[in-house]
């Protein structure tokens, strides 16, 4: 079973106590990062975010069909309050929770049934090759993104480029920096370079190391829009198969020496840091 996949299966039979993002990733069998990584790949959306709209979404149901006791309601969606319930009834599907249960109809919310982790995050992956990496130095420009919004990390890219020939004793080729994603699926992506020393670099960079870590590199040879069917595949399946977690820390993708940015093909290694 596929780490998105078991942790739906988990969700959606969980009904007693508050689902934490540990919680789960215990359950999972797996680290808190590995799983936030792995859902988000597969699933393009945070799985506490996926979590809690699923319990708004049975929410409405119940409240459509008449529930007497809205906290009761509330409470069992995980919500402490009557107030923060309403809140976040209100913020997903645009109308109180009241009105959903006078008007006894779901029509036209927009619920979120149970999903299954796309075939993308089936695809067979070669083995990794394990590598013992020393402590990098690095220099790029840094953003926050979600798993929703990857598709901008392109232009993020293009932005970068033009400071990367100011950057100081660059060392190797370019790479990406992805960190752990929160709770809410956000975090910081970094397109960056390795440097050989944290000196004088253009204020707008971000400039910090990361420490030594052991990596499983996966190989991507596809144009580098597919990438996330590389992360899917890696974090869901492969990684898992072979009893391995992911570390609290980021993944690197860097780029092979025969990739092209002006095109996106020649591929890109991914270094997935794991937890032993």
């Amino acid at each position: 079973m596929q780490i998105a996949e078991k942790a739906i299966w988990i969700i959606e039979r969980h009904s007693e106590g508050e689902l934490t993002l540990n919680r789960l990733a215990e359950a999972c069998g797996v680290s808190r990062s590995h799983l936030a990584y792995a859902f988000g790949a597969a699933m393009r959306m945070p799985v506490m975010t996926y979590h809690r709209v699923r319990r708004l979404s049975e929410a409405a149901k119940t409240l459509a069909k008449g529930a007497p006791d809205i906290l009761a309601v509330a409470l069992d969606a995980g919500y402490a309050s009557h107030e923060a319930f309403t809140r976040a009834f209100r913020d997903l599907f645009g109308l109180t929770p009241e009105t959903v249960r006078e008007r006894g109809s779901i029509d036209g919310l927009a619920l979120v049934e149970p999903i299954q982790p796309s075939a993308a995050s089936e695809d067979r992956l070669s083995p990794p090759r394990l590598a013992e990496e020393p402590a990098l130095r690095i220099v790029g420009l840094a953003e926050t993104c979600s798993f929703a919004t990857t598709i901008t990390i392109a232009a993020q890219w293009q932005r970068f480029m033009p400071y990367y020939s100011a950057i100081e004793g660059k060392r190797g080729v370019p790479l990406g920096v992805s960190e752990a994603p929160d709770d809410e699926g956000q975090f910081r992506y970094v397109c960056a370079t390795e440097v050989a020393r944290l000196g004088d670099q253009p204020k707008e960079l971000l400039a910090e190391e990361i420490p030594a870590r052991t990596y499983a590199v996966f190989s991507h040879d596809a144009h580098v829009s597919a990438l996330p069917k590389t992360y899917a595949a890696a974090l869901n399946t492969a990684l898992p198969a072979l009893g391995y977690s992911v570390a609290d820390a980021p993944i690197l993708e860097r780029h092979k020496e025969s990739f092209d940015p002006r095109s996106g093909e020649g591929g890109v290694d991914l270094w997935i840091p794991l937890r032993l």
